[in-house]
C-alpha cells in the first residue's frame, strides 16, 4: 500500500543587528534532501523532497510487504531589501537547517563640502 506524507516543518525567523536567521526543523533529513535558491523576484525558495522504500520479505511463505514514503515541502520567503544576497549561506546541524541572511553593511559617507564655481 502506498502512502504520501505531507509535513510542514516548523520555521523560525530571527532578526539581529547583522543578519536574519531562518531555522527549519528537519529531523531525519540530510542536506541532500534540500534545495535552496533565489528566484528572479528576490524570494528565497526552499524545497525539500525525500523518498524512501522499505521492503520486507518472509523467507518461509509468501508474505511480502513494501512500504513507500514520500515527503515534500516547499516554502518561499520574500527577502527584505537589506539582505546581502551574495553572502547568504546555509548549514545542516542536529536536525535543523540554518539559513543565514546577512544584512547589507551600511557605510556612512562623510558629508561632502565643496565650493561650486559660477561660470
Amino acid at each position: 500500500m502506498e502512502r504520501a506524507n505531507y509535513t510542514a516543518p516548523a520555521i523560525n525567523v530571527i532578526e539581529n543587528e547583522k543578519a536574519y536567521e531562518v531555522e527549519i526543523a528537519a529531523p531525519g533529513l540530510t542536506k541532500g534532501d534540500f534545495k535552496i535558491q533565489l528566484d528572479g523576484e528576490g524570494n528565497l525558495c526552499i524545497d525539500m523532497e525525500k523518498k524512501a522504500e522499505n521492503k520486507e520479505e518472509k523467507k518461509h511463505g509468501r508474505f511480502l510487504r513494501r512500504e513507500f514514503s514520500y515527503e515534500k515541502f516547499q516554502q518561499s520567503l520574500m527577502l527584505p531589501d537589506d539582505v546581502d544576497v551574495e553572502k547568504i549561506d546555509a548549514k545542516m546541524e542536529n536536525g535543523v537547517l540554518n539559513i543565514r541572511l546577512p544584512k547589507l553593511e551600511i557605510v556612512e559617507k562623510p558629508a561632502v563640502q565643496r565650493q561650486i564655481e559660477i561660470q
